[in-house]
């Protein structure tokens, strides 16, 4: 039976974290709004491939490789420079502080687990005001590893202090789901990115239309 977790660790980009202002960034070196999806999946894309390959690097260099790839070698460093900062000032998605909210004063443990860079990571929960809401980050540099990986989901379970199965993932990518669940722990989608949950991923133990209706049905769980 499936039981209330101990811990929640949510994923950022995407999921806490609203990429639209990258678009602005795009156009102010030059290049069209539209390249914003293409670069991201690009990003996604290749830190996977390095991870299927045995091999590292982190979010840095390979988000700047990607963005160089998709502009067709056009963008120059300082281009580069530009667009990158840009991601230490985006904003949360409106459903991201009260869910986290919610699961902070129910006594779960709340941590984040991201791709992205601890700095970036830092002074998004700062911006936001999610810091106070939040126990834990856990980053793909402290891992080793890319999600979806299923040891990088251990890591962070352990640095929230629970078993994988005691801590539930929550993300808008059924990817990083199936990631978790093949890694023992919970998992919540909210299907506000991809509308519908992918056949081929294993299902959540809950989902739901923005991250609050998550949180919400995580908590009403049985408890273990």
């Amino acid at each position: 039976m499936t039981t209330r977790p101990r811990a929640v660790a949510f994923d950022v980009l995407e999921t806490l974290v609203d990429l639209e202002p990258l678009r602005t960034r795009l156009e102010e070196v030059g290049q069209p709004a539209g390249l914003l999806e293409p670069w991201f999946m690009r990003f996604q894309r290749d830190s996977m491939a390095l991870t299927l390959a045995g091999d590292f690097a982190s979010f840095d260099p390979v988000a700047r490789q990607a963005l160089l790839t998709d502009t067709g070698h056009t963008a120059t460093e300082a281009d580069i420079d530009h667009v990158l900062e840009g991601f230490g000032r985006l904003p949360a998605h409106p459903d991201a502080e009260p869910a986290l909210r919610r699961l902070s004063e129910a006594g779960l443990t709340v941590g984040c687990l991201t791709v992205g860079s601890a700095a970036n990571t830092a002074h998004f929960l700062e911006r936001a005001g999610l810091a106070r809401h939040v126990d834990h980050v856990v980053t793909a540099v402290q891992a080793g590893i890319w999600k979806p990986a299923p040891s990088i989901y251990r890591v962070a379970a352990s640095e929230l202090g629970t078993p994988p199965g005691g801590m539930a993932m929550v993300a808008v990518h059924a990817w990083d789901c199936h990631g978790a669940k093949r890694a023992g722990c919970l998992t919540g989608w909210c299907s506000r990115l991809e509308g519908r949950y992918g056949d081929v991923f294993t299902a959540p133990d809950v989902s739901g239309s923005d991250l609050v209706e998550v949180a919400e049905r995580l908590l009403r769980l049985p408890s273990g």
